[in-house]
């Protein structure tokens, strides 16, 4: 599938193309994992992964300011330094919107907190398959290149789910 057929615009192609946006998408796994084994409900799956994303992502951007700053002897200025570095790291916010849709509609009793947890890990799995199976197809036309871009990039997932299944029992 092309970027317009799925209705995707090229900025956004650009956000969720991202290491940024892998990392954001393993990090809310992990975040998942860890917050819903220890007390179990969605409410507080949601709150502590979407704290941690939004820390990772100042972090990320403090990082990148420095780093863009260092690189240009400060000629690059502040301003234009932290616009540069929060661009580059906007994926791993984007990327997290799913999943932590999917934990509220637990915190809402929409669906359930054990059902929402699982669901937003299976979700992120599917992201990741995706984003891998895309992001080979934009240099490869292989089909078997692409399978095993998504397979790849879908077990740092498949990894936490396995992790959350053996704590969780």
């Amino acid at each position: 599938m092309t970027d317009e057929q799925l209705r995707v615009t090229p900025r956004l192609a650009r956000v969720l193309m991202s290491e940024e946006a892998v990392y954001g998408l393993i990090l809310v796994s992990g975040m998942i994992v860890v917050s819903g084994s220890i007390v179990g409900t969605s409410a507080n799956a949601l709150i502590t992964t979407a704290v941690t994303v939004v820390v990772f992502f100042i972090a990320h951007v403090y990082a990148g300011t420095l780093g863009r700053l260092a690189m240009t002897d400060g000629k690059a200025g502040l301003g234009e330094s932290l616009l540069a570095s929060a661009r580059h790291s906007l994926g791993l916010l984007v990327a997290s919107v799913p999943p932590l849709l999917i934990l509220l509609l637990g915190t809402t009793d929409l669906i359930d907190d054990t059902l929402a947890i699982w669901l937003a890990l299976i979700v992120n799995t599917v992201m990741l398959g995706a984003l891998g199976w895309i992001a080979v197809a934009a240099w490869s036309t292989h089909w078997a290149s692409r399978l095993l871009g998504g397979v790849i990039t879908a077990a740092f997932g498949g990894i936490l789910i396995a992790l959350k299944a053996i704590i969780h029992h």
